[in-house]
């Protein structure tokens, strides 16, 4: 028969937990208590329980604070040596620092030393938390016999090439850049030096540069090969007579939400409606502050209201596109238009009015600092252009948003929006023609400014 003492007791491990409070008694307040004159408001106004009502009570307590005219730190100049006949030597440091009592070190020490010493787990990579092992030390303790460190040690390192400052001078990034030209142009290529007629001496062109260009490779991936390559070139035909283009951005999407692109946005039309006279002089007087006194803030560029309108269908849409297709053969053809004016019912492209529209914010970057970009491959029958990428430069960039009746925004007062409602145009008949006269004379004079075959024609 077994005894208790015999059987085998499972034995639990449990911990101990011992809960100790220490007491901690604040003393009394030196002073009583401050009873402050708060205005009865009431409780339903909810100014006792915010955090405001309690700062701004404060603010208004006054600090009671008294001080001396010397703030508590008196300085007596009577015993100074000297300090009357000019000689300040004794109230300034000394040149020579006295030497540092050995008591004193100890509270001299840098803030790394502070602490429990690393030394035992420096350089052990094995350990945990190895983020916090010293770098330094590893790699005293780890470093291999053929790291870079020991190389530099024993001062065989390979001396590091100097700089070419020549490489910063103008002349010579001018050199290098029409090094670059010659490389693509060869028959215009440059040969001889510097001359009066402005011609300049390319730089040395290598032949590592010249197998480059022949067999372009990726910098970083070897292993991709150029599939096609664009010539960077300006559609100077295509230049408006202002040089540029301007970038419209939407804030909101201008049409109701659907889950099919509409053409129309494609030839959507933005009629600037007429700016306050106020406004108008308030932007003449800032730019002419600005040009008295250069540290006034510049005015900036005007703001514009927008009307937007668009097609009344996709056929409209396709047509439009046509008539401003220069290599479309029908592009004169006036069965292109889908709508007639009245009464003269003659053809044209009737736009209607979505809603107004208010400038957010205008920006200019520099010039040419952004453009855009077109792919262009020719077709048989396309004969205008070479296969190129061409860049048309950005003058401006804006975002609009929708106009609201109540707000004032730049350029029209409210009473002037109340009229602008009631003599908006609804419809446009727009119709497609050639440029005038005038047209065709300032677009030749914005293309003087990058066509050195025109520049002098200006």
């Amino acid at each position: 028969m077994a005894t208790p003492a015999s059987r085998s007791e499972r034995v639990y491990h449990q911990d101990y937990i011992a809960r100790i409070r220490y007491a901690n008694p604040l003393p009394p307040p030196p002073n009583g208590p401050k009873l402050l004159d708060i205005p009865n408001t009431g409780l339903a106004s909810g100014q006792y329980t915010s955090a405001s009502f309690a700062s701004r009570m404060a603010r208004e307590q006054p600090i009671n604070i008294e001080a001396d005219a010397e703030l508590g730190m008196p300085i007596d100049l009577v015993g100074m040596p000297g300090i009357f006949d000019g000689d300040e030597s004794s109230i300034q440091a000394p040149a020579q620092p006295p030497p540092i009592d050995p008591r004193d070190r100890a509270l001299l020490r840098p803030l790394s030393s502070l602490g429990k010493p690393t030394a035992i787990t420096s350089g052990v990579s094995f350990l945990r938390r190895t983020e916090y092992i010293s770098s330094e030390q590893g790699r005293s303790r780890f470093e291999s016999t053929t790291s870079t460190g020991l190389v530099r040690s024993t001062g065989h390192a390979k001396p590091k090439r100097k700089l070419d400052e020549s490489k910063d001078d103008p002349m010579n990034i001018l050199r290098s850049v029409l090094k670059g030209f010659d490389l693509a142009n060869p028959e215009e290529a440059h040969t001889g030096g510097d001359d009066a007629s402005g011609n300049v001496r390319r730089a040395v062109l290598t032949q590592a540069e010249r197998t480059a260009w022949d067999d372009p490779r990726h910098p970083t991936k070897k292993k991709l090969r150029m599939v096609e390559s664009y010539p960077v070139l300006p559609d100077l035909d295509a230049y408006p007579d202002s040089g540029g283009y301007m970038v419209t951005k939407f804030a909101t999407n201008p049409m109701a939400e659907s889950d099919t692109y509409d053409t129309r946005l494609d030839v959507g039309l933005l009629r600037p409606l007429p700016q306050d006279p106020d406004y108008v002089e308030s932007l003449s007087a800032q730019s002419a502050a600005h040009e008295a006194d250069p540290s006034k803030p510049a005015p900036g560029p005007p703001h514009f209201d927008y009307e937007y309108y668009l097609p009344l269908s996709e056929e409209d849409v396709a047509n439009f596109q046509r008539k401003f297709d220069v290599d479309n053969p029908q592009k004169d053809d006036s069965s292109l238009y889908t709508s007639t004016t009245k009464p003269s019912q003659e053809p044209c492209f009737n736009f209607k009015r979505v809603r107004a529209y208010e400038t957010v914010n205008t920006t200019v970057p520099p010039s040419f600092d952004e453009v855009a970009i077109v792919l262009h491959d020719p077709k048989e029958s396309d004969q205008r252009l070479q296969k190129a990428a061409y860049y048309y430069p950005i003058l401006q960039k804006s975002q609009i948003r929708p106009r609201r009746n109540a707000k004032l925004t730049f350029g029209l007062s409210q009473s002037q929006k109340q009229e602008d409602e009631a003599d908006r145009i609804d419809y446009l008949n727009v119709t497609v023609g050639e440029p005038s006269s005038d047209e065709l004379r300032a677009r030749s004079n914005a293309r003087a400014a990058y066509d050195v075959e025109l520049e002098g024609e200006a």
